[in-house]
């Protein structure tokens, strides 16, 4: 006879329905199906605004399965256990899940396959995460790319499948488990007064990332090659919030954006390469896990970074207080919207690692407490990128000046006005959400002054290309 007993579909972040080859193959097995989320130990270790950010996500998708006339079963606690609890008390006699590669993920994984395997239980994990899985890419000598650009040449021909539909209709099983209710979880505490400011940003779930691609391919991706570095033009696509919980697959983006590039898209094809950024961070994480939290280059533990997280100058740095403009404005960018540009990502992260010399480390986490769109992958490779000790960093020295910076990609100040008030005879309405957003203990109001730069811009250079000089590595 068929095996008809429940398959538990173990939600991540993989919040969607349409292009989930997981669940595809379990409503295409005519089973009984449990959606599941486990706010497990890899969950509960996210920093304040993603951990937000995927309660959010949570609860809309919990919305979406219903309309299915099925539900999302939520429980807390460590994924084995609560795997286990759910399969005696249903009778499952499977788990399917999306897999993901960060070393946190892979190591939960790992030990959850094997035990369920043992236990006789059907454990099968599927794609969906990536466009192609990390040991399908090769070089001609059987490794792993390093480097960007071979990488992207490497993938910009293949084929990664076409979108999978959405399913119409899942299975209920006979009997319900029990379940948490998501507003007992109180994902969003550390949040504090700081997520009613950023609610006013998020665009949740899989119609909202949906919409989104559709309007960035209906006229921004034009002028997307060029746009896209100046912060204060609406020139990108924002789907990185919805690609880091899964509320859209990256085949779905790689499909219309080649059809949009066919079309005459003029920027498609950038677009594409930055949705293969992504894919090349993971494709390190994965074959390298150690870039989560180690210089992936070696010698770089001799370096002089400062290790001191509560250094008064990191404090101003992550107060969006250093006293250079462009460098405060995306720190304060990100307290508002939970985003930051990926321009001022990268002068904000220099900033931090070159002119003061700190560990990028410190900025990675500060990062992850912060981001509503953090990515473990995505996250480590752009801070050792930019600080010099990752893959694809060369000239490892190069030091972003923030005033040339501004100079070139925001010349008429619309990017600094927009987040400073400080000095500003009527400040702009998102300048004074930052001071709404941020804690009421660093005691900073719109009416002080504007502080003085905290290093001198060339000071912090010279340090900076003196440390370089002077490496032993």
């Amino acid at each position: 006879m068929a095996d008809d007993r429940p398959i538990i579909l173990w939600f991540r972040r993989d919040l969607r329905l349409a292009d989930h080859p997981a669940l595809a193959e379990a409503a295409q097995s005519g089973r009984p199906v449990i959606p599941l989320f486990i706010l497990d130990e890899v969950a509960e270790g996210h920093g304040a605004a993603p951990k937000w950010r995927l309660g959010l996500g949570v609860e809309h998708f919990a919305a979406r399965l219903e309309a299915l006339g099925s539900r999302l079963i939520l429980r807390r606690g460590r994924a084995l256990e609560v795997l286990r609890e759910v399969i005696a008390a249903t009778g499952a006699g499977a788990v399917y899940w999306s897999r993901l590669y960060d070393p946190q993920a892979v190591a939960r994984d790992t030990g959850v396959k094997a035990a369920l395997k043992e236990q006789g239980i059907e454990a099968r994990s599927f794609a969906g995460h990536l466009l192609f899985e990390p040991w399908t890419v090769e070089t001609g000598q059987g490794g792993y790319y390093r480097v960007y650009t071979p990488f992207w040449k490497a993938v910009q021909g293949r084929d990664p499948g076409a979108p999978l539909p959405a399913p119409t209709r899942l299975r209920a099983p006979q009997g319900w488990p029990d379940s948490d209710a998501s507003a007992d979880w109180r994902m969003g505490a550390a949040m504090q007064r700081g997520a009613s400011v950023v609610a006013r940003h998020v665009r949740v779930g899989e119609q909202a990332a949906q919409e989104r691609l559709a309007a960035f391919l209906d006229g921004p991706v034009h002028d997307y090659a060029a746009a896209r570095d100046f912060p204060a033009r609406p020139a990108t696509s924002r789907l990185s919030e919805n690609l880091t919980y899964g509320e859209i697959g990256p085949r779905a983006i790689w499909h219309a954006a080649q059809r949009a590039r066919q079309e005459g898209g003029r920027g498609a094809e950038t677009f594409l390469k930055e949705l293969v950024w992504r894919e090349f961070a993971y494709h390190l994480i994965h074959h390298s896990p150690q870039i989560a939290s180690r210089n992936w280059r070696d010698g770089w533990e001799r370096f002089p970074w400062s290790a001191d997280a509560d250094a008064p100058q990191v404090l101003a740095w992550k107060q969006g207080r250093t006293g250079v403009e462009f460098v405060d404005a995306a720190m304060r960018e990100m307290y508002v919207t939970g985003t930051m540009h990926n321009r001022a990502r990268m002068i904000a992260a220099s900033y931090l690692t070159k002119h003061l010399l700190v560990h990028w480390r410190i900025g990675q986490r500060w990062f992850e407490e912060c981001l509503i769109d953090w990515d473990p992958a995505a996250n480590a490779l752009g801070w050792q990128w930019v600080a010099g000790c990752g893959p694809d960093a060369a000239p490892y020295f190069r030091v972003f000046n923030p005033d040339t910076q501004a100079a070139k990609f925001d010349k008429s100040r619309a990017y600094r006005d927009a987040w400073i008030a400080e000095g500003r005879r009527r400040p702009a309405d998102t300048a004074l959400s930052f001071f709404r957003a941020v804690p009421r203990s660093w005691g900073i109001r719109p009416e002080d002054p504007y502080p003085a730069p905290v290093v001198g811009l060339a000071e912090g250079r010279a340090r900076a290309l003196a440390a370089y000089r002077d490496r032993d590595f």
